[in-house]
């Protein structure tokens, strides 16, 4: 009967094999990465380590998986608070699918007790495409009330519309009769400031009005940004993506996502774009998108009371984000599998395409660029690519590759100096400094000067019949034969003149770029790494294209180019150029591909596009395999396990698990003979967030673990609901209660919070294995065990020390297989035989310990990290 208890209770030894039975690769957890914090004092100790440990299987005692599925079933009634999360805390991802299944379970029991029930049911089936709905249609939304007020904004600082105030200068102009094709944007309706003021619309008098009221306003939007975001919202400032990545992985940081985080960063997203820095959009619309799915989940308590469950609404909602920004819902979801979500499941992949899709609808019904398209640069090509093309694409992958190199070498310096010099004590200061300077170079400039969504736009567009830019200031030939196409043609003054304007501003992009991502304003780095790589693109375009003309008689293009035909065009080489620097600067492959093609609507350039980004990729890796975002996330001490990166060491458990040898020894809980006033002491005389449980100081073989936040929770709800808790009573973590004194107080049965079936691993197991076990199934920390004995405990934290430390040494050989069955760790007396201990005290150490000769003690000390 005993036994059959166990087992629907999981915790039968056999049970193991329930992970076999699950019914979708939803419950399979093959790809959470639990993170870690090095600054906060919450997670910093778990046993040295990190937050405490929830419920994992293990392999070596056969405890089930499913153990931790009726964690409170042993209580008459739960104890609020336990099982939930602190802030800057890790989620335990085990444990919340666990939790999953269950609530899964029981609503599937109680369908068909009645009509109320089978409601509940498919409420709670249909919930999850619910939240994926309102998170699509608030993101589709939202996108396009920053657009139109975005474009508003970026306008109003060269003058007004007398007509409608709420128009921009195109706008304006559309209804105006007396516009000219060669000034189409000039129209009586629309003022400049220097008409407004000084009633002058031409003459120096004027283009100084002009400057200053572009400054003015540009330090204005800037002001207003950087205020709102420091008092109102301290998270909404940045891209938000490392952030984003951050979560998804498994931590919590409480406020991120939230309403005020969501009001602030839509409003200064506006001011932040319209002030005219360096910065984009795109990246902060995704924050935005996760700030409604995190919103509306809480209207779904299938999603508000599981941390694992909410976290694949986030990634359908960063597919959202994706999708509204670029006009591409197939690429926002490859961008949410490749680059930002660690647990994507099948279901995940379809509610985050339905989510993209929803939002993409809605921002095409708004239309807030009135030209029928998702983004203001959407473009199509019609002119063949050849063989020979390959050549300069290529070239703009190394171009694209060496810049994001470059950029994050030179991003991260500066952030570094920011954090550790006064500087960053001032950060509206900073910004202001930022605009002030962008504002007085970029005015002179006609492309520093526009929007930068505008100038990518421009740089995508090809010379047609209707084109009035300087860019297609060619010179026609009159001789030419008609054809369809225009002719590839001889450059004039105004394209030789845009060049020097595009190389200056070039210069100007990059260095601005440098210095304004990162600052405390929202700002993203799609646009200005597409714009730097789009103009140099387009420069190389028309140097190619001017070869071609002057010289086709030359052997590779004599077979495919010939006079009067139209060969080259310089707007792909500008698109392919933007999508090299923007792969060089995040490391984005597949999902950066296929944005740019849904952004171009042709199949025909997809082998280009992909010979520049992997070339990008490549020479970006050669400099060091970190895009900007996992640099971002290094920098701000984010606990964040990348699961691209390789393990290649031949370090043990044992080198790395915690307590080391100069340590204090490893702190502990007896299943039935400590009382109250033991685990409060230790609780108080402590930092650790776990403690494992161990059945005697005699035996010390391994019953659980005891996290400290449940310990704490289940004692003070024991004191005030339960007479006669006193300091004097005995703890029970056992199944069964010893006999006591008839005069001791009431015993504490703590069972129901510990957890039965914690990870282990032995202290031999190489720590390749031990990283790849933390990677796969999002473990917050394991146990490290000699034949049943606890020995230490290794937590994500560990791992992530130990790797750093390796990237800055250079790890010695591996010590001879003799060796290892020689040491032992420092829980071990001389005869290999654990140490006894009391509660948490460890008793002296013998004298004849440690008997090693010289080398193995250098062994010793060079293999420990």
């Amino acid at each position: 009967m005993e036994s059959e208890q166990l087992f629907h209770r999981g915790y039968y030894r056999n049970s193991y094999n329930s992970i076999t039975s699950a019914s979708s690769d939803e419950e399979l957890l093959d790809g959470a990465g639990v993170i870690m914090d090095f600054q906060t004092s919450e997670d910093d100790n778990l046993l040295d380590g990190d937050a405490s440990i929830g419920t994992h299987y293990t392999m070596t005692n056969g405890g089930s998986i499913n153990s931790s599925t009726h964690l409170l079933d042993l209580l008459d009634e739960p104890i609020p608070g336990v099982g939930t999360y602190d802030d800057f805390h890790t989620i335990d991802w085990v444990r919340e699918k666990c939790k999953d299944r269950e609530r899964h379970r029981r609503i599937n029991s109680k369908k068909k007790e009645s009509a109320w029930e089978m409601t509940k049911s498919l409420y709670d089936a249909w919930s999850g495409w619910l939240v994926v709905t309102l998170t699509g249609l608030a993101s589709g939304a939202l996108a396009g009330l920053i657009d139109i007020a975005a474009d508003w904004m970026t306008d109003l600082k060269e003058g007004i519309c007398l007509s409608a105030l709420w128009f921009n200068h195109e706008q304006c102009c559309w209804g105006s009769n007396e516009t000219t094709f060669e000034e189409r944007d000039k129209c009586p309706q629309w003022k400049t400031w220097a008409e407004l003021i000084i009633g002058q619309a031409e003459g120096p008098g004027s283009y100084i009005m002009n400057y200053i009221m572009y400054i003015f306003w540009a330090l204005s939007f800037a002001f207003l940004a950087v205020s709102l975001v420091k008092v109102f919202a301290p998270y909404a400032c940045g891209s938000g993506i490392p952030e984003i990545k951050t979560i998804l992985s498994g931590f919590i940081i409480r406020g991120y996502l939230g309403k005020w985080t969501l009001m602030i960063k839509t409003i200064t997203l506006v001011l932040a774009v319209a002030s005219g820095l360096s910065l984009g959009k795109e990246g902060p619309l995704v924050h935005v998108a996760c700030c409604c799915g995190n919103i509306f989940s809480y209207l779904f308590p299938k999603y508000s009371t599981n941390e694992a469950k909410k976290r694949e609404v986030l990634s359908a909602a960063s597919a959202a984000g994706v999708s509204v920004a670029f006009g591409a819902p197939i690429g926002g979801v490859l961008f949410s599998l490749e680059e930002v979500s660690y647990y994507f499941p099948l279901k995940t992949l379809w509610r985050s395409f339905f989510a993209a899709l929803v939002a993409a609808f809605v921002l095409r019904s708004i239309n807030p660029f009135g030209n029928s398209r998702l983004v203001l640069f959407y473009v199509e090509y019609h002119t063949p690519w050849y063989l020979f093309e390959l050549f300069p694409f290529i070239l703009l992958g190394v171009f694209g590759g060496l810049w994001g190199a470059f950029f994050i070498r030179a991003n991260i310096a500066w952030c570094r100096r920011r954090k550790s010099t006064k500087f960053g004590k001032y950060p509206v200061l900073e910004v202001i400094i930022v605009a002030a300077i962008t504002a007085v170079i970029a005015f002179p400039n006609p492309y520093t000067r526009l929007n930068t969504s505008e100038l990518i736009k421009e740089l995508f567009t090809d010379c047609g019949p209707l084109e009035s830019s300087s860019l297609c200031d060619y010179r026609n030939d009159m001789n030419a034969s008609k054809i369809v196409d225009i002719p590839d043609r001889p450059a004039g003054t105004g394209v030789y003149s845009a060049i020097w304007q595009l190389c200056l501003a070039l210069i100007f992009k990059i260095i601005m770029t440098v210095f304004t991502f990162g600052i405390k304003v929202p700002s993203g780095l799609f646009i200005p790494s597409m714009a730097i790589g789009a103009i140099a693109g387009r420069i190389v375009g028309i140097a190619v294209e001017q070869l071609a003309y002057y010289h086709h008689d030359w052997f590779i293009f004599k077979e495919w180019c010939e006079v009067g035909a139209d060969c080259i065009t310089p707007g792909l080489y500008a698109m392919v150029g933007a999508a090299a620097c923007l792969g060089g600067v995040t490391r984005m492959t597949v999902s950066l591909v296929v944005i740019v093609f849904e952004l171009t609507g042709g199949l025909e350039y997809i082998v280009p596009l992909m010979a520049a980004v992997m070339t990008s990729k490549w020479v970006g890796d050669a400099f060091g395999r970190e895009g900007i975002y996992e640099a971002h996330i290094r920098l701000n001490g984010y606990p964040f396990l990348d699961a691209k990166e390789e393990f290649t060491h031949t370090t043990l458990a044992a080198d790395v698990m915690r307590p080391r040898r100069s340590d204090p020894p490893l702190a502990v809980l007896t299943q039935d003979n400590m009382t109250v006033e033991d685990i409060e002491n230790l609780i108080n005389e402590t930092s650790y967030n776990g403690f494992p449980v161990i059945m005697s100081k005699e035996s010390q073989r391994l019953v659980g673990f005891a996290l400290r936040r449940d310990l704490t929770i289940a004692i003070e709800s024991a004191r005030k609901k339960q007479e006669g808790i006193v300091g004097s009573s005995r703890v029970c973590f056992a199944q069964h209660t010893p006999s006591l004194p008839a005069e001791s107080p009431r015993p504490l049965k703590l069972r129901s919070i510990l957890d039965m079936s914690p990870f282990t691993v032995t202290d031999h197991t190489p720590m390749e294995i031990v990283v790849d076990i933390f990677r796969k199934l999002g473990l917050r920390q394991c146990l490290v065990t000699h034949n049943g004995i606890v020995l230490g405990i290794i937590t994500k934290k560990n791992i992530l020390e130990h790797l750093e430390q390796l990237k800055q040494h250079v790890e010695p050989l591996a010590p001879p297989w003799h060796y290892n069955k020689k040491r032992y760790p420092p829980s071990y007396g001389p005869d290999g035989k654990p140490r006894p201990r009391v509660n948490n005290v460890q008793l002296n150490p013998i004298a004849e310990e440690r008997e090693e000769t010289e080398e193995e003690v250098h062994l010793l000390n060079s293999t420990t990290l």
